[in-house]
Parts: structure tokens; C-alpha cells; sequence
């Protein structure tokens, strides 16, 4: 601790006040522990006796920001340490190292994520010998940036002084060019405590580090201090499947929950939060809201301060007399005067020589080829070849001689060859792009040798398969023996090297397309000719080639330049080199070679397989070609390689790296030295400025220093600049980092196919900083990143395509690879596999590391590696990761050569195809541009004033009402309208046989008619006056399934005197989980008796359901299957029709058990304003598809028919489980007009029967008849459901106007409902920003951030509604969302609890407005929405008013000081991924929770982590906080299909949800 060593009493007055003061903070939550030790520690600084506060400046004048959580001398001994091993080693390695030293210290493992082991499956593994697949790449970049980290600095390398002097002298920039990093001071943290293991997320988050940067803020609506970074913890993830459930705890709100969920969550809170702010000056205003927080500009980023930049000019490409007109002509000459010279030694795949091919086999198997391609192909009338078309070369690397002879011979017959890789599926990675270029490019004829063509995949009919994106190709095979010899008197035409294209070279953009980069002849022959002198190749000598001989510099030396200068090419395969790393070694010592053409990997795996070897003797290289050289971790491999081989003659001055591109060809190559000569120099420079974009000798933070070395001098003839990479191509400073452009005849002429992308790239005319061209030449962009050093030379630090731009600053791909590889990944990844490239996720590029996991890594090997890795690039390049994720073994993409297909693997990533075994999201840490929380403003302004604002404003107020209910004139009427008990008696005695229910119960079909409900209800009376049980006003539970019996039983109890209250009764099967519920039920109802079946009453006394209650305690169960016969003496007829007639008990979305009072007046008016609005009459048949046990659901079910008198066809929702159409063809059979259901019911025959619609119009079904059908619920209309039921069942004859929905709340059942003689249900479309903020602004259909709306049901005869702010009670306009407030003769009479809260009722169901109509009783439904006027026209004429609905005001959840509603944020989520069947979001103290249930297999669960993070950052700008996967039927949903986001939230809090995962975001 900060006070460790000072006694606090003798402290001074004012500094014990302060540190109080503090303390109070503290508690508060107004300040984090972070800002709360800062602040203490430098109150107590001049008081503590050994912290000398130089110790402080010390490590910051070093560049290091560290929290010091153990002694200051422990941590100076280390860091001293750390600075004289840093010398000894390679840099970045002991840079890495030192950057995690800290965490060693601590010795602390981060939690593991809950997970399930059948998440984790492991891909089959290949049985291959080190250098396999894994290892090379198209730029190999795993074994080479493995080999830069892992090798020991050779004791020949540059001392740093040499090359800072160096740069100094030649740069105009200061020579305390210091490090660009911003670095906070350092803070204390207390000393560790022996804690729990439930707080051990808590330890791994108080060692964040605040510095520059933006955070965002999830856990206040307060807005952030600008100017802070949050640097990762080592990690979050949750506890393992295996702890204790037991262990518990209680939170800030007193819930018992399980710890092992709950203490992670609140930790993580703990450490997000931020010291509060003043509110925000301005209000809210639509228009002007910025969404992007644009990040200030730090005034300390390092600028470029030299001159501008001086066109550089190689030196002049000579003349030499011998030199040939064209390539073909070299050719020509060699086979006829040296025939038997030696072109090109292929091997096998031992490594051991399998073929010779001669200057004259080579020459006069390229004649043939021509001819037969000229000739004898098609006809002499309509040849399929003709000068100048393209041809596309398939040929795998283990057969050069069959390219070398298709090459020449498409240059002797003047067509264009484009080699391409051999495919090996349909789905290769990559395969649609070889295909954009074979069309872009016009190719139609493919050249291939028949081996190849025998394994290329095929139809069944033995034909090659059409490879996906390919146009269709005709294949040729190339083989000798299908060859013509061409006639004595024909000749091939070899004209002198001109501008038309000699070959085509692919080459890959970042976003994975392939374009052509098109050679002409004369730049061919140029490049051969810079090359040969560049290079100082003679006539004769021997060439190792270990690369791809189809592109690159495997193209260039290996079969260009090699044919021009006669020299003898001995090709080593990737077969041969995934077999024998050492091979090409061993050809350089057999054959003496002078020039070896290689990669760094392929030093790397000679280097480790270098002890099998001791006898090899290199001495013989003049020239090591280093093709990746130009890579800035190449100096290592370099070093290391040559540290081994010195031993065996390999001379230092030899190594010489070079830079290519596809569309400069060669850049800079470094020309071999003379022995003993001094080694050209290296770069040390700072990263933090390369980041930047300038270039800063590093002379202070050693953890984050580059170093570099140079690719030598430019080509002869060519001239080169440094141009700014974005934008117009400016020149560079001197001390800037830009993009090499090059002006030379060597270099590629075109995209081809392609010119608008061809003028931007070949045709660039460099501009200085006034805007000016600076001449009229034009230059070619390279993608290559660099500067020009001392003595002209070039030096290379990352390419355009593997750019990260992240916040405005630069990061290269392959460093933070090298990275991740310093950080022991032996233990992890899977030989070095690891692919970094960004997404863009919410106006911002991310940083997402996907690596190949060992199979043999435990998960707490893996997830401390990710941590680590967090920790290393935070440290050293100062940027946060926004995804890491490690995949099974030889799962990525693969390129031909066997290297990660980065494009793929970003595709599979945002496709949720990816399945990793390990997942973790940084998104709290990186994503700093979230906009500022809104700061809700004192109510300074009365209601009364903002009334008259909306008035002045022009704006209506929020107000709607139903037609007038009108008056009953008739005495028997009103006696009938006043108690439906009398109405049953009077419609039994007026018409006895009509059939008021008719149930359709699987197979079977119950009637009852009002007679027969009569006499039932009259026998049920008789039973409770037979038992004796109740009494005038119990309370009397209704235990039955739907059906006939719980409609007498109802009136059975209101003919009693007593009251019902209807019950869902508990699932047989799930007796755990639904009786429960129905003992809180009668519990709370306090029922005197329950009234049930005989089946139901064995259950209730069941030995299963003694499990889960105490069933000695049920109150009476009366059997009501064997009634007595006898009449009762009288049926009771209430005083007053204001008396309680049910009780409507139901759970609500929040998980609120709530029972309502209904009166007798409240339920006759309801059932008068039902049959007005929907014209229900005698002779109307409606059809319910209802659960019939609370809310409007029970109305219609059994209190609507016996009032207006139209039979209702009952059909139980659980029957439709059996019977799917049932529904449906009832609708079809009895001709039904109006119809009732809810959207589980709507969703069950969507999902299953949207297939089968011609199946069931066959059998006759038609819905033409059905004019309305009517979704009964509680919350906001589904629009895409109800969207989806009326286009799929348009078919059988549904009107697309018949879908609407009605709205009830707990309550008023009944507010608004879609009648016969209103107009059809509005659709409007709101802006979703403007929602958050309470406001409704109507947009366009399609807009951005919009959200379609229906209406909610036409209001109901006799219920006014008005829009009310819930927190001032005063009216608002209709511009305004708010809480819909009801006035009716049917709404409820209050709530019924045990406890009798008056307090309760009276502020839901007796409230007064602050402001307008104080005198009016109201009742608050709990929902949000607004009401418009629209252009419609209601029964009266007038203008309608139109009610939307759009949730739930305790559901919505209050985030950054918005208010979100949880059905917006589930759609978009539901939205991220095909395998995502449902989701529910709900908040667990400010934090977001999403939840979501997996359709699809295991494998995808972490799949959807990243998708559903990025969704709801991009549509709702927010950062999730955890997400659980769980398997289908998690989420719990109520009998109205409506989720219970709260029960949800209970049982993933106590850890009952068994995810499948669970994933915290950091």
C-alpha cells in the first residue's frame, strides 16, 4: 500500500481531511481504486521514508510506465538486469520478455472460460515432419518471423552507435529524435492479499494501466476523460465447468447469487468504471448527434521535420554487345551452340536429381510446343490460338521442366501465359479469385502435363469439374509425346523486344482479389538485363532455386535471367524441402553452385537442421539471394543463419536481401560485397514513430525498437521516390515513411483487363507540398513502405497489404506476428501458424490474431498465452487487440504453397466459419471512438411549460380515444349486461340448444350449448355447498386443462359467490419447474379450495411432485369429475356490480408474479366494447387458438361468447403440437371470418408449416373466408413475424390485410384491438438513435438505424389513451415516446397481494396527471410508445389516431445513459448468424449480457462471440459485456410466447443455464 511505513495520526490536519475525503470517493463510486491509489500515493508521497520519488523519474525517463505491486529495489535489480541480458540476445524476443516481466512477478492465471469440452473438437492431425504445410507461405512469414525471434544475434553485428551516428550525419532532423510512446507515470497499487479464488478477476483487472487514449464506458451514462488508456489485463474469462456450485454470495442488491458468475461480472464492473463528469452543457438534439467520439489530437505525436525527399537514380543500365534482342532469341542461341549445356536439374522427391533438361531439349521442345499450338489446334480456318491470346499455365512445382517448356513455348508462339496454381478442390481458398482473374485476364485454354491433369478432381463422367468462379476452360495436355514436330520450313517469329505483353503474373490485393500484372517484352528483357547486372551473373555458372519458379524471383532468376545468361538452374521443390529442409544446402555443396535463391524459412529450417550436416561446404556462394529479405524481421534469420554456417565457408559479405513487387518487379536488391569489406548498416528505429509514420532512432525504450536492414541500392536504370501512401502521392520528408514508387522499363505495364485500377498504380506522377507534379514521368506504386537511408540505400519496414491503420497509426501485420511469437509459443501454436489482419467494426479498423492451436495445449496453456500476447502488443507497439482466437490444428485456409490464406480466414471470420477452440474479445479496450454517454438534465422546466412548448411548437399532444361505448336502453339488457352470471341464466332459459363452445380436442369434438354450461355450472355450485369448503368471497383456484370444464367450473363459482382464479395446471413431464408456479399461485391468492380433474388431483399428491413442494399443505382439492346431480337451493347474485368477480394472475416479462382485480362492472364493459369493435352477434362463429388462463386470452376463452352469444371454436395451443394444421384447416373447414391466436401459435406454423403450402392447398385448404386474425399480446407487434405468417400462407388464400394485433396490459386487458370498421393497421418507420433519447422522429422505409413499427390494435370503445413522461407525470407531444397511460370503465380494480401494498395500487391504477387533466383517474400499463395522427380515416370520418406500442418500460434496459429496448438489440443479434435460433439481453449492473442459442453444432458456439460483439457495437453502439451460448429451449417463454428475460438472468446468475460458453469481453 501506498501508506506502508507512515504512521497516519501524525499526518497533518489538512492531509487526514484529504485522505477522508478520498475514502468517501471511494465509497461513492465517484472515483475508481485505480484514481483512489493514485491520488493517495501522491498525498502521502513526501511522507513515505523509503520511495524516493527519483526512483519514479527513473523509470519514466526510460520510457516505461509500470505499477509497482512489489519493493522498488526488487523491481530496479530486475529492470537492471533485463537492460544487460538485452544486448545478448535477439531484440524483440528480450523485448517481449521484458513487457511480460511484470506478469511473472505476479504469478497469477486468469480465470478459464465456462465451457463445455464438446465445444473443443480437434481436427485430425497430418503425420509430417517439421517443415510441413505450416511453414510456408506465400510469404512464408511463420518460419521466418519464428526464426527472427528465436536466433542469437551474431557477434558480427553493427554496434547501434554505429548506425545512430550514421543516421544522424546524413538526416536534417534533431539528434534527440526521442521515442514517440506516450507513458503515464507510474502507479502504485496496494500489496497483494491472500484472497479467494472468486475474486481473482478482481487481482487481474487492478493491474490495467491508464494512458492515451479514449475507453469506452459501459457502466455509467456519465461521459469519459479524455485522454486516458485502459491497457489490457492479462485476461477475463470465467471459471471452469468443475467448481463448486455452492459457493455463494450476495450482491450490492441484496440477491443471493453463485459466485462464480456473479463476483467475475462484478469485478469487471469494478474495474470499467470511470470517475463520474458534470452533466453535459447542451440538450439532445436529433440532427446534430455525432455518433463517431473523434479522438483529440495528441499534441506530443511526432511530426516529420526533414526536407523533402530527392528522386533517387540507380545506376546506369550498360550496354553489353552480346546481350540478345529478345529472351527467345537467348534461347534460340544457347540450343543451337550449347545443346548440351546443362539448363535446368529438377529432383525428386528424396532431394536426389531426377532429370536434366539441356539448352537443346529445351529449345526444341518449346519449338514443338509452339508449332502445335499454332497449328494443331482447331483448324487452319478457325484456329483456337491466335497471337496475343492468354493462356493459362497449370503446372504444380515438383515438374519445372514441363513449365519451362510451356513458358518458352507460348513466348515463341507470341500467346500471353498466365501461370496460375494448380487447383486441388472446388472450394480451394482462393479459387473464386483465380477465377476473376483467368475472366478479367480472357483466358480460355489451360496448358498442363497429363500427371497433373490426372489429378485434377473430376465429374463422373470423368470430366474436370467447373471450378468455382472459372469460365469454362479447354484443357490442353503439354507432354512430348502429344507434341508435333514442326515441319522442316517453319519457323517461329521472334521480332525484337517491343511493348506487348510478353506474360501475365497474378498477384493478391489485402481483400483477396487476384489481378494480372501484365510484363511487356521489352520490359522482360530489360529487367533480365538489370538483373544480370545487378547480380554480376556470368555465362555458365550454377543457381539453387528453392522458390515457386511461376512468380516472383523464382520467375525472374530461376527461368528468365537463368535462360539469358546460360546458367545452370537446379530447382529444389517444396515436396523436396518439406522432406529434407536441408536439401537445398546439399545441392549448394554438391554442385558448387554460386547462387542460391531462398527464403527466409528456408534458412531457418537448414539452420535447425544444420547438426545432420557438419561436413557442407558453402564456401563456393558468391551470392545468397534473400527473396523476403526486404521484411523487417528478415535480420535475424539472416544473423542466425549465418552465426551457424560461418563454420562451414559461408562468407557475411554473400546474404544479400532484396525488395520485389508484382508491379515494379525487382526494386532493390543489395550487391555482394568484396571480402572483408565493412557490413552495410542497420536501422534501430522507434516503433511508436513508425507508427506514425516517421522515422525516430530509438534511443530510449528498448522494448519497442525495430531493427532493420537495408535491400541495398535500386535497379540499374530505374528511379525511385517516397510518396505518401494516402492520397495524392506526395513526396515524403527525408525522415518520413512512405510508399516506394519506381519509374523504370523494367517494371510491370498494367493490370490487365483492368485500367481503372492500372492508372492509379502504373500511371503516378509524384507532387510536392505545394501540389505541383514534379515532372512528367510516370511511376509505378510498389506497395513496399520505406525510406532511403545513407548512401542511397533502401530500406524496407512492412507493405500496403499487410497495413493495420488502427486510430490514424500504422501497424504492420508481421510485426505484430513476430509478436506473438516471442511469446512462448512453443507450449501453444501449432508450428508458428498464426494469420493478423483487421476488421471494421463500428468506423474504425480492429485488430483480430488467429492462431493454430497445438493439439496437445491445455486450455490454461492456451488462454495464458492469450493473455500474454495482449499484454506484449499493448506493451511494445501500443495498440489493443480487439479478437484473439486460436483454431484445431490445420484448420485455417491454405495457400497452394501451404502458408495461411489470410483473405479466407478474415472471410471465415465474419462468416462465423472460423470455429475456434478459444476465443477472447477485447472490445472495452480498443473501441475508444464510442460516442459520449448522454447526461440526462436536471427537470429545471416544469410540465405546465413544456405543455405550452408542445402547443407553441405546433406539436399535438399524445392523445387518443375509442368510439363512445354507448347507452342500453333495455331493461332485460341491462339486467343480462350487468353480471355475466345472470347473462348464462337468461341466454339457458331464451335459447337453450344454441351451442355457445365447440372444443376441437385432437380427434375428438365437445360441445356445449348454453344449456348444458347451465346445468354445469350449476352441479360445480352444489359441490362447494356439498363440502362445505368455501365460503361468499373465498378464493377459489381453477386447476384445469383447456377446455369446456374450466368455463363451468368459472361460472360454477361466480353462481357460489366465490372467486376464481384460473391456473395454468403443471406439465406432467416438468412437474420441477411448473408446480412451483402454481403453488406461489395459490399461496399468494390465499384459495380456500382448488377445483381440478381427477388426473390433475393425482399429480398434485404425486411422490414426483412431493420432490419439488410440500404437498401435505395443498388447501382442499375437490374432484369436479363426479358432480352431484342435485340443483343448488339459489345462485348468488352480487349487491353491487363493483364487487370482485376474478382474479387474473400471471408472470410477467420481468418475472413479476401479479394478480389483478377484476370487477363485475369492469368485465361486462369489456365484453360490451369486445363486441362492439369486432361486431360479434349470435349467428358468428370465432375461431380462439388462445391460452385460456390470464388476460385477454381468458376473456375471449370464456367470458366473451356467454355476453355477445357467438359460438367460439376453442382450440388448445398444445393440440397444434400434435396436430400442426389444425389451426389452419379449421379455419378452412367452418368458413371462420375472425379469428384470435398469439405469436407462439403464429411462429408454430410459420416454422412448420411455411414449407407444406401447396401441400395443404391440395388438400383444399383456403383461408379466403378469414378477414381478421388478431395476435393477442403484451408487448411491441412482432411486424417481420406477422409479415412472414401473411406472405406464406398468401398461397391458400390469407388477405394480406387480415394480420393485425391487439394490446393489453396487466392493467387494462384490453386497450386496443383491430375491428371491422377501422382502417387497416398503420406501418411507420422510426430512427432508432432518436428512440434511445425518448424522442420519435418518423424516417424513410430503408433509412439507416431505422425501425419498422405496426400498430397496435384500433383503441377500444370507451378507452382513452394519452403519452405521459413516467418521471414528471405531465403530457407530451406526439413527437415524445412515453409511457401509455389508460382510462376506462374496464380496467382493472388493482393489484391483489397478500401484503395489501395501497401504495402499489394506487400509483398504477388510481393516477393523476401532474399537469392538464388533474381530475381524471388513470391507470400507468407499465409500456412505452407514442401516438400519430395519420391520413386515415376512422368509422366517424375523423383522422385516425394510431397507438404504437414499442416495449416494455421495466424491461428497458439504461445504458450510457440511453434507453435501449431488449427486442431491438435480440433481432440484430438473431441477425449475426444462421445458427443463432433465439437470443435475450438483459443487464447485470450496467453491464449488457446476451444470451444466445445455438441452432447449428457445437462447433460454431464461439463462432457467434465476435459476430454478435461486432453486431451490436455496429447497429446499437454498445460493447456486450458477456456472452453465453446455450443450447436451443434455454430461454424461458411464457404461454404468451413472450421471453422472461429476468428468470433468464436469475438462473444464469445461480449458474443453471449449463452453457455450452461463456465468453467476458475485456
Amino acid at each position: 500500500m501506498a501508506d506502508r511505513g507512515v504512521d497516519l495520526s501524525s499526518l497533518p490536519k489538512e492531509v487526514r481531511d484529504q485522505l477522508a475525503e478520498l475514502d468517501l470517493e471511494l465509497s461513492e463510486g465517484d472515483i475508481t481504486q485505480k484514481g483512489f491509489e493514485k491520488k493517495k500515493a501522491k498525498l502521502l508521497a513526501s511522507y513515505i521514508p523509503h520511495l524516493p520519488s527519483k526512483s519514479t523519474f527513473f523509470l519514466c525517463s526510460l520510457g516505461i510506465s509500470i505499477f509497482v505491486s512489489f519493493p522498488v529495489s526488487l523491481f530496479l535489480s530486475a529492470f537492471v538486469s533485463f537492460v544487460l541480458v538485452f544486448v545478448c540476445v535477439d531484440i524483440h524476443t528480450e523485448a517481449v520478455q521484458a513487457a511480460l516481466a511484470k506478469h511473472k512477478e505476479e504469478k497469477m492465471a486468469p480465470p478459464m472460460p465456462t465451457k463445455r469440452r464438446s465445444a473443443f473438437v480437434q481436427s485430425p492431425m497430418d503425420a509430417c515432419t517439421p517443415p510441413d504445410t505450416s511453414s510456408a507461405s506465400e510469404d512464408e512469414g511463420s518460419l521466418r518471423r519464428k526464426a527472427a525471434l528465436s536466433a542469437v544475434l551474431a557477434q558480427s553485428l553493427q554496434s547501434p552507435d554505429y548506425w545512430i551516428n550514421r543516421s544522424v550525419q546524413s538526416s536534417s532532423t534533431s539528434s534527440s529524435a526521442s521515442s514517440t510512446l506516450s507513458h503515464g507515470e507510474p502507479k502504485s497499487q496496494p500489496q497483494p492479499q491472500p484472497q479467494p479464488a472468486a475474486s481473482l478477476l478482481a487481482d487481474v483487472l487492478a493491474h490495467t494501466r491508464i494512458e492515451n487514449s479514449v475507453p469506452p464506458d459501459v457502466t455509467s451514462s456519465t461521459p469519459q476523460e479524455s485522454g486516458s488508456r485502459v491497457d489490457l489485463p492479462p485476461a477475463v474469462r470465467g471459471m471452469s465447468r468443475g467448481q463448486s456450485r455452492s459457493s455463494m454470495m450476495e450482491t450490492a442488491d441484496g440477491v443471493p447469487v453463485s459466485s462464480r458468475v456473479s463476483t467475475k461480472i462484478q469485478q469487471l464492473l469494478n474495474t470499467l468504471k470511470r470517475p463520474k463528469r458534470p452533466p453535459l452543457s447542451e440538450f439532445f438534439l436529433d440532427d446534430s448527434e455525432e455518433i463517431v467520439e473523434v479522438p483529440q489530437p495528441d499534441p506530443n505525436t511526432p511530426k516529420p521535420e526533414g526536407r523533402q525527399i530527392i528522386p533517387v537514380k540507380g545506376e546506369p543500365l550498360g550496354v553489353v554487345s552480346n546481350w540478345p534482342p529478345a529472351l527467345q532469341a537467348a534461347l534460340a542461341r544457347w540450343g543451337a551452340t550449347q545443346a548440351k549445356s546443362p539448363a535446368l536439374t529438377a529432383l525428386d522427391i528424396t532431394g536426389k536429381p531426377l532429370y536434366t533438361l539441356t539448352y537443346g531439349k529445351l529449345w526444341s521442345r518449346s519449338l514443338k510446343l509452339a508449332y502445335t499450338l499454332l497449328n494443331k489446334l482447331g483448324t487452319k480456318s478457325e484456329p483456337v490460338l491466335q497471337t496475343g491470346d492468354r493462356v493459362a499455365l497449370v503446372y504444380p512445382n515438383s515438374d519445372p521442366g514441363m513449365f519451362w517448356v510451356a513458358f518458352y513455348g507460348c513466348l515463341l508462339a507470341e500467346v500471353i501465359p498466365v501461370p496460375i496454381e494448380v487447383p486441388l478442390s472446388r472450394q480451394d481458398a482462393g479459387s473464386q479469385q483465380i477465377g476473376f482473374l483467368l475472366g478479367s485476364c480472357g483466358v480460355s485454354l489451360a496448358l498442363t502435363s497429363e500427371v497433373c491433369l490426372k489429378g485434377l478432381p473430376k465429374t463422373p463422367n470423368g470430366e474436370i469439374i467447373q471450378f468455382k468462379g472459372w469460365p469454362r476452360m479447354k484443357w490442353v495436355v503439354t507432354d512430348t509425346k502429344y507434341l508435333t514436330k514442326p515441319s522442316k520450313d517453319w519457323q517461329p517469329h521472334i521480332p525484337t523486344a517491343n511493348t506487348d505483353t510478353a506474360y501475365i503474373e497474378y498477384k493478391a490485393t489485402k481483400e483477396g482479389t487476384v489481378m494480372g500484372v501484365a510484363v511487356s517484352k521489352i520490359s522482360m528483357l530489360t529487367h533480365c538485363q538489370a538483373l544480370t547486372q545487378a547480380c554480376n551473373y556470368c555465362e555458365g555458372e550454377t543457381l539453387v532455386n528453392v522458390l515457386d519458379c511461376k512468380k516472383d524471383m523464382g520467375l525472374w532468376h530461376g527461368v528468365l535471367t537463368s535462360v539469358m545468361n546460360r546458367i545452370h538452374t537446379i530447382t529444389v521443390p517444396y515436396a523436396v524441402m518439406k522432406a529434407c529442409p536441408i536439401s537445398w544446402v546439399q545441392r549448394v555443396h554438391i554442385h558448387k553452385a554460386r547462387v542460391a535463391l531462398v527464403k527466409c524459412r528456408d534458412l531457418h529450417w537448414a539452420m535447425m537442421a544444420h547438426k545432420e550436416q557438419k561436413d557442407t561446404n558453402l564456401s563456393s556462394i558468391r551470392m545468397l539471394i534473400v527473396a523476403d529479405g526486404a521484411n523487417p524481421w528478415s535480420v535475424s534469420s539472416c544473423d542466425a543463419f549465418l552465426n551457424v554456417f560461418q563454420s562451414n565457408g559461408l562468407k557475411p559479405e554473400v546474404i544479400c536481401p532484396c525488395a520485389t513487387s508484382a508491379e515494379a518487379l525487382t526494386v532493390a536488391i543489395r550487391r555482394p560485397g568484396a571480402r572483408g569489406a565493412p557490413l552495410p548498416a542497420r536501422a534501430i528505429l522507434s516503433m511508436g514513430g513508425l507508427s506514425h509514420g516517421v522515422i525516430r532512432v530509438n534511443t530510449e525504450d528498448k522494448n519497442s525498437a525495430l531493427t532493420v536492414q537495408d535491400v541495398g541500392h535500386i535497379m540499374p536504370g530505374a528511379l525511385m521516390c517516397i510518396v505518401k501512401p494516402d492520397g495524392p502521392p506526395q513526396l515524403c520528408k527525408t525522415d518520413e515513411i512512405g510508399e516506394i514508387v519506381i519509374n523504370s522499363r523494367a517494371g510491370g505495364t498494367m493490370y490487365y483487363g483492368l485500367p481503372g485500377l492500372t492508372k492509379n498504380t502504373f500511371e503516378v506522377i509524384p507532387v510536392n507540398q505545394a501540389g505541383a507534379p514534379i515532372g512528367e514521368i510516370p511511376f509505378s506504386r510498389t506497395g513496399l513502405l520505406g525510406f532511403v537511408g545513407p548512401g542511397s540505400l533502401v530500406f524496407v519496414v512492412g507493405k500496403n497489404e499487410g497495413l493495420l491503420i488502427v486510430s490514424g497509426r500504422r501497424h504492420n501485420a508481421d510485426d505484430l506476428v513476430a509478436t506473438a511469437l516471442a511469446v512462448e509459443p512453443v507450449k501453444t501454436v501449432y508450428r508458428g501458424r498464426i494469420a493478423v489482419f483487421s476488421v471494421t467494426v463500428f468506423y474504425d479498423e480492429r485488430i483480430v490474431i488467429v492462431a493454430e492451436q497445438r493439439p496437445d495445449a491445455s486450455e490454461e496453456d492456451s488462454f495464458q498465452w492469450m493473455s500474454r500476447v495482449l499484454q506484449a502488443i499493448d506493451s511494445i507497439h501500443q495498440v489493443g487487440l480487439y479478437c484473439l482466437a486460436l483454431v484445431p490444428a490445420n484448420t485455417l485456409p491454405k495457400t497452394p504453397l501451404g502458408g495461411i490464406h489470410i483473405c479466407e480466414t478474415k472471410q471465415n471470420f465474419l462468416e462465423g466459419n472460423l470455429h475456434p477452440c478459444n476465443i477472447l474479445l477485447c472490445p472495452h479496450t480498443c473501441v475508444t471512438n464510442l460516442p459520449k454517454p448522454r447526461q440526462k438534465q436536471p427537470v429545471d422546466v416544469g410540465p405546465a411549460s413544456m405543455l405550452v412548448g408542445n402547443l407553441v411548437a405546433g406539436k399535438r399532444i399524445a392523445q387518443a380515444t375509442g368510439r363512445e361505448l354507448g347507452m342500453v336502453e333495455d331493461q332485460d339488457l341491462i339486467r343480462k349486461h350487468q353480471f355475466l352470471s345472470d347473462a348464462l341464466q337468461w341466454r339457458a332459459q331464451s335459447d337453450p340448444d344454441h351451442v355457445l363452445y365447440v372444443l376441437l380436442n385432437g380427434v375428438a369434438v365437445c360441445t356445449a350449448t348454453c344449456a348444458q354450461l347451465h346445468k354445469r355450472a350449476e352441479k360445480i355450485t352444489a359441490t362447494f355447498i356439498r363440502e362445505r369448503r368455501s365460503y361468499t368471497g373465498d378464493n377459489v383456484v381453477l386447476l384445469y386443462p383447456p377446455g369446456i370444464d374450466l368455463i363451468a367450473a368459472f361460472y360454477g363459482c361466480l353462481y357460489a359467490g366465490v372467486v376464481p382464479v384460473t391456473v395454468r395446471p403443471p406439465h406432467p413431464q416438468n412437474l420441477a419447474a411448473t408446480l412451483p408456479t402454481v403453488r406461489m399461485i395459490i399461496d399468494v391468492s390465499k384459495a380456500s379450495c382448488i377445483l381440478t380433474t381427477q388426473p390433475l388431483m393425482r399429480i398434485l399428491r404425486s411422490r414426483e411432485a412431493a420432490a419439488s413442494v410440500n404437498v401435505k399443505t395443498w388447501p382442499t382439492i375437490i374432484d369436479t369429475d363426479d358432480l352431484p346431480r342435485k340443483r343448488p337451493p339459489n345462485i348468488y347474485k352480487p349487491p353491487t356490480a363493483e364487487m370482485l368477480a376474478y382474479l387474473d394472475f400471471s408472470v410477467s416479462t420481468t418475472g413479476m408474479l401479479t394478480g389483478v382485480k377484476m370487477s363485475h362492472a369492469a368485465i361486462s364493459t369489456l365484453c360490451r366494447s369486445i363486441k362492439l369493435q369486432c361486431e360479434l352477434y349470435s349467428s358468428r362463429q370465432v375461431a380462439i387458438c388462445l391460452d385460456p388462463y390470464c388476460g385477454l386470452g381468458f376473456v375471449l376463452w370464456c367470458l366473451s361468447s356467454v355476453y355477445s352469444g357467438h359460438q367460439s371454436i376453442l382450440i388448445p395451443p398444445l393440440e397444434l403440437e400434435s396436430s400442426l394444421p389444425l389451426w389452419l384447416s379449421t379455419l378452412s373447414q367452418y368458413k371462420i371470418r375472425d379469428t384470435f391466436c398469439s405469436y407462439s401459435v403464429m411462429e408454430l406454423c410459420t416454422k412448420g408449416l411455411g414449407t407444406q403450402t401447396e401441400i395443404l392447398k391440395a388438400r383444399g385448404l383456403n383461408l379466403s373466408c378469414v378477414r381478421s386474425c388478431v395476435v393477442i399480446a403484451e408487448e411491441r407487434p412482432r411486424l417481420a413475424l406477422t409479415q412472414s405468417f401473411s406472405k406464406l400462407f398468401k398461397d391458400i388464400g390469407l388477405s394480406s390485410r387480415a394480420v393485425s394485433t391487439a394490446f393489453g396490459s396487466r392493467v387494462n386487458l384490453a386497450i386496443g384491438m383491430q375491428g371491422t370498421a377501422g382502417p387497416d393497421p398503420s406501418t411507420v418507420y422510426v430512427d432508432m438513435k432518436s428512440l434511445r433519447h425518448d424522442r420519435v422522429r418518423l424516417v424513410e422505409r430503408g433509412a439507416p438505424q431505422s425501425l419498422p413499427l405496426m400498430e397496435s390494435g384500433t383503441i377500444l370503445p370507451g378507452v382513452r389513451v394519452i403519452i405521459v413522461n413516467p418521471e414528471t407525470r405531465g403530457p407530451l407531444g406526439d413527437s415524445h415516446l412515453g409511457e401509455i397511460w389508460v382510462h376506462s370503465p374496464h380496467s382493472a380494480s388493482g393489484y391483489y397481494t397478500i401484503y395489501g401494498e395501497e401504495s402499489l395500487q394506487a400509483d398504477h391504477f388510481n393516477t393523476r396527471l401532474s399537469f392538464g387533466e388533474p381530475q381524471t383517474l388513470w391507470a400507468r400499463t407499465g409500456y412505452l410508445g407514442f401516438i400519430k395522427r395519420t391520413e386515415l380515416l376512422d368509422a366517424s370520418g375523423d383522422r385516425h389516431d394510431a397507438l404504437f406500442v414499442v416495449g416494455s418500460l421495466d424491461e428497458t434496459l439504461e445504458l450510457r445513459g440511453l434507453r435501449y429496448h431488449p427486442i431491438d438489440i435480440e433481432t440484430s443479434v438473431s441477425r449475426a448468424h444462421r445458427s443463432i435460433a433465439e437470443s435475450a439481453v438483459f443487464t447485470w449492473t450496467n453491464l449488457l449480457v446476451v444470451v444466445a442459442e445455438l441452432g447449428g453444432s457445437e462447433q460454431e458456439a464461439l463462432d457467434l462471440v465476435p459476430l454478435v460483439t461486432n453486431v451490436v457495437l455496429e447497429e446499437h453502439h454498445l460493447i456486450v459485456g458477456v456472452v453465453v451460448i446455450v443450447d436451443p429451449g434455454v430461454i424461458p417463454i411464457n404461454s404468451r410466447g413472450e421471453k422472461q428475460r429476468m428468470h433468464l438472468r436469475d438462473s444464469f446468475l445461480a449458474d443453471q443455464l449449463d452453457p455450452i460458453y461463456v465468453a467476458y469481453n475485456m
